[in-house]
């Protein structure tokens, strides 16, 4: 498994993460990075104040998310400033310049290996709810399976499609003028127009239920994360699966997925 690609990757496909969770879960800041040569550089950040924690690198051992790369675990304070648990060395930046209070760390993992870290944050002195953390758990589980998936080797091509990954790109991007000029150059190169939009839309709600589903969660599960009741949550699987023309929640699945809904 080459570091590099596997950083590329998880850089590429963080901030959509971010925003999921942030939208999921009301916490105000999130961010996250890849690791390099054994440390974390933090580069997607959601919520922020400054620039302080943009590029900054993060030592294994080191604050709380070095602790998540020595520990390969996830780990939560509520009181960041305070706590004993961590080293401090980047409260100039943590707690002066961002005054985050309760934060959660999660690591990133694709195969084996911590690739990455991701985390959340709240200000004012506010605790970190387990449904925020829980759902945290989600979003990294779902990223580290996309990377798993992009690395994976397509047994139908002797070597990579330009076009096919130029395509791939267009759809990550969120920069709209840059997604425009990559468009122009694939039309010139002869590749079919790439969607830009689902042909099926999903509620958020429907969205967010269906990501549980595919990290094996039950609907009980489902529900108590979500916080709705167990009817709840089967009416949001019964309506994806209406949209989708599919007959069950894990078809439901991989009808969104490969709609690029999840």
């Amino acid at each position: 498994m080459d570091d590099d690609v596997v950083a590329d990757w998880i850089d590429r496909l963080l901030p959509e993460r971010l925003r999921w969770l942030e939208r999921s879960t009301g916490v105000p800041v999130v961010f996250g990075g890849s690791t390099s040569k054994t440390r974390l550089v933090i580069g997607r950040l959601r919520g922020t104040y400054g620039t302080g924690l943009s590029g900054l690198e993060v030592r294994p051992g080191t604050g709380l998310g070095g602790r998540v790369l020595r520990d390969r675990t996830p780990h939560r304070v509520n009181d960041y400033a305070r706590t004993a648990d961590i080293t401090h060395e980047y409260d100039p930046i943590v707690v002066r310049q961002e005054r985050l209070t309760s934060v959660f760390a999660l690591p990133i993992t694709v195969g084996d290996a911590v690739c990455g870290v991701l985390y959340g944050a709240v200000r004012d002195h506010l605790p970190v709810g387990d449904r925020a953390v829980r759902t945290a758990e989600v979003a990294v589980a779902q990223l580290g399976r996309d990377v798993e998936e992009r690395l994976r080797p397509d047994p139908g091509l002797d070597g990579a499609d330009p076009l096919a990954e130029l395509a791939a790109v267009i759809a990550e991007t969120d920069d709209e003028a840059l997604r425009t000029r990559l468009m122009r150059i694939h039309r010139e190169l002869g590749g079919r127009e790439p969607a830009t939009e689902p042909q099926v839309t999903l509620a958020p709600r429907e969205v967010e239920a269906l990501r549980l589903v595919e990290v094996g969660a039950s609907n009980v599960e489902i529900a108590a994360r979500m916080g709705l009741s167990p009817q709840t949550v089967k009416t949001y699987l019964r309506n994806a699966a209406r949209k989708l023309a599919v007959r069950n929640r894990t078809a439901a699945v991989h009808a969104a997925r490969t709609a690029g809904l999840l």
